[in-house]
């Protein structure tokens, strides 16, 4: 049976078959663009949890939360409420996002950026640095080992980072083998896009502590975020209790205040 991720996956790489655009062009292009914001360093600067929010309109599982936002507003609300960085969903078909979103929202904020989308080529990375992103999204569970060695190190040669994305103890191995310096724990089943709850307290113990560490997904609540800080996470993920948060400036700061010395 066809999974959520098989589905979005089989689709970017479709995208991605069809593209014949010159690689070099687009490198070149790439690394002529003023030096990114730097994506871990924000995270590992934060005083106490950090918070990455997200801009999300909808998810393939739930449907729409705010097909219709203002990004520019957004961005800054988060801004305000002390968000460590953005991330922003510029796949389309099955997240309502686009390239212009994540260029307006990076455009009115100077934190940095990820790119939330699916990976699946060189096209991609260059793609999200030519459109602004300091940072982007590698899943394992998407990626052959090769190309996850080759991609990090292309993102890194752009000058940005890479947020690797694992999801049990062996993806947690290949990301750390492949040089992943920041890892994500989603704990949602890509396949199913049921919420294990437990899956990143017990992935925490296994991630060294010199790598950046990111609790992602179905974090409904503030216990939520401090049990996964109490875990040993440098940083949480959250998009969808910020899109449906009426106040999101209050919301990333009560998130953003776990952990915090004062």
């Amino acid at each position: 049976m066809s999974s959520y991720l098989d589905e979005i996956v089989a689709s970017a790489r479709r995208r991605a078959s069809r593209d014949h655009r010159d690689l070099d062009e687009l490198l070149s292009a790439a690394l002529s663009l003023p030096k990114a914001r730097s994506f871990q360093g924000a995270l590992q600067a934060s005083n106490g949890l950090a918070v990455v929010a997200e801009i999300k309109r909808r998810s393939p599982s739930k449907g729409d939360m705010a097909a219709g936002i203002d990004v520019a507003r957004v961005a800054k609300d988060y801004a305000a409420g002390g968000a460590a960085c953005l991330s922003v969903l510029t796949n389309e078909e099955f997240f309502g996002g686009s390239r212009e979103d994540l260029v307006v929202a990076r455009g009115v904020v100077d934190i940095p950026v990820l790119r939330k989308d699916f990976t699946v080529s060189p096209f991609d990375i260059c793609d999200a640095r030519l459109m602004g992103a300091d940072a982007v999204l590698l899943i394992v569970a998407a990626l052959g080992y090769e190309d996850l060695v080759e991609y990090i190190k292309l993102v890194e040669m752009l000058g940005m980072d890479a947020l690797v994305e694992v999801h049990d103890e062996l993806e947690l191995d290949k990301a750390l083998s492949a040089g992943a310096r920041v890892v994500g724990v989603n704990r949602r089943d890509l396949h199913s896009f049921d919420v294990h709850p437990d899956r990143a307290v017990k992935l925490a113990k296994r991630i060294p502590p010199d790598i950046t560490s990111v609790a992602e997904s179905g974090i409904s609540t503030r216990e939520d975020a401090q049990q996964l800080f109490e875990a040993g996470f440098n940083a949480v993920l959250v998009g969808e209790l910020l899109m449906r948060s009426v106040d999101r400036t209050t919301a990333v700061k009560s998130l953003s205040s776990i952990g915090a010395q004062r």
